[in-house]
């Protein structure tokens, strides 16, 4: 069993996240949790998440990667999918922003 940043021996579960726009691949990694903004408000993703697609709606997409670092891209026109503990979100236009 893996051991989590505290060390306590316990396995957390991770998300397998990747952000990609027609170009090119902008972030791929582990991570806690994505909020993301679609056509149909903001969603949180969280491990476990029931399968899902949905259309992204123009806005930021936050990332906690594994290690509780913050990562926010900005996506706009594509979608975003759900599958077990994959998320993949694709976009026409998207980078990482400050």
């Amino acid at each position: 069993m893996g051991e989590n940043a505290e060390g306590n021996g316990i396995s957390v579960a991770t998300l397998q996240v990747t952000v990609v726009s027609a170009t090119e691949e902008v972030w791929s990694g582990e991570a806690e949790m994505i909020v993301a903004k679609t056509t149909e408000g903001e969603i949180g993703i969280l491990p476990g998440h029931t399968p899902m697609l949905a259309i992204l709606a123009a806005g930021e997409v936050r990332i906690t990667t594994a290690n509780g670092e913050k990562v926010n891209a900005q996506a706009d026109d594509g979608f975003l999918s759900v599958d077990n503990d994959r998320v993949n979100v694709v976009a026409s236009q998207a980078e990482v922003v400050a």
